[in-house]
């Protein structure tokens, strides 16, 4: 089969190339395919049935202390499966891209190809970094957008704000010039988060799914289709923002965190946020990234 040119597939580095293989999509998606002897599945299975065994209850016999042989019988098949086939992708595939020198932005997407008693393992983990954006004159773009025309009603005083340019004109401009591919993988993610959260909101209003898609006249490809394209969209402008915000060295200081966590009249909701600190800065940072574009 001929290859994609859309995809480079490259072996790993060297002392890994057999049990890596790695295809870098155009879009920025990485795949990765692991290879796991069965020998190295024994061990982990070993590990896990010697904590298990340990939990086990016989009578005649203190918790733990039952010969292991009994106490195996009474362990389930599958969930010491679940268990091997879960601690075995966790840990290899954050050996992967540790020896790969791959920095993920997102959980993996994992693909079984392979998994049986006494063979080998093979899967496939699907991750991305951080997209590159290249910005081009988004300022110059910025600057064709006329303001917005004043308002003027007789016998009222003037208003001072309408001539400004509206943020969503300001952003959609950036966008229109900026070049940002962002990852399938990461699309899909998004858009299943955004589909989670209105699944919980149709839910809480006592709607089923699939009356609400007969509301809105859509089959479930149309609202997923839909919900890709938001996400994509989102996504190109929080990379944008950020890079924005980098190049214009845009910084947020211990005193901002302070003083926005000190707004917050509800006693417990500033405590909660409080334990983010990380998460309030990136949300002044990305305001004060805002507030730059507004005034070009």
């Amino acid at each position: 089969m001929a290859q994609n040119p859309d995809e480079q597939k490259q072996p790993a580095s060297q002392g890994a190339s057999e049990k890596y293989t790695v295809e870098k999509q155009a879009d920025g998606t990485i795949s990765i395919k692991i290879h796991v002897p069965a020998a190295d599945i024994d061990k982990v299975r070993e590990q896990i049935v010697s904590e298990l065994v340990k939990q086990v209850d016989l009578p005649g016999f203190r918790k733990g202390t039952a010969p292991r042989k009994l106490a195996e019988e009474k362990l389930k098949t599958e969930s010491i499966r679940e268990e091997v086939l879960k601690k075995t992708l966790t840990n290899e595939y954050v050996a992967a891209v540790k020896a790969l020198n791959i920095n993920p932005i997102i959980n993996p997407r994992i693909h079984v190809e392979q998994f049986a008693e006494g063979t080998d393992l093979e899967f496939v983990a699907d991750t991305c970094e951080e997209p590159k954006v290249d910005l081009k004159s988004y300022k110059d773009e910025i600057e064709k957008i006329k303001p917005a025309p004043k308002i003027i009603v007789p016998g009222q005083p003037e208003q001072k704000d309408d001539s400004n340019k509206k943020l969503d004109d300001i952003l959609s401009a950036a966008l229109s010039v900026a070049e940002i591919t962002i990852p399938k993988v990461l699309i899909e993610q998004e858009a299943s988060r955004l589909l989670s959260q209105l699944l919980e909101e149709i839910k809480r209003l006592g709607v089923t799914l699939d009356n609400y898609l007969a509301s809105r006249g859509k089959k479930d490809e149309e609202l997923r289709k839909e919900y890709e394209e938001r996400a994509e969209r989102d996504l190109k402008l929080e990379f944008m923002l950020r890079k924005i915000a980098d190049e214009e060295k845009i910084s947020v200081e211990k005193e901002d965190i302070e003083h926005a966590i000190g707004a917050i009249s509800d006693e417990k909701q500033r405590q909660e946020i409080a334990s983010n600190p990380y998460l309030v800065a990136a949300i002044i940072r990305q305001q004060k990234t805002l507030d730059f574009l507004s005034n070009l």
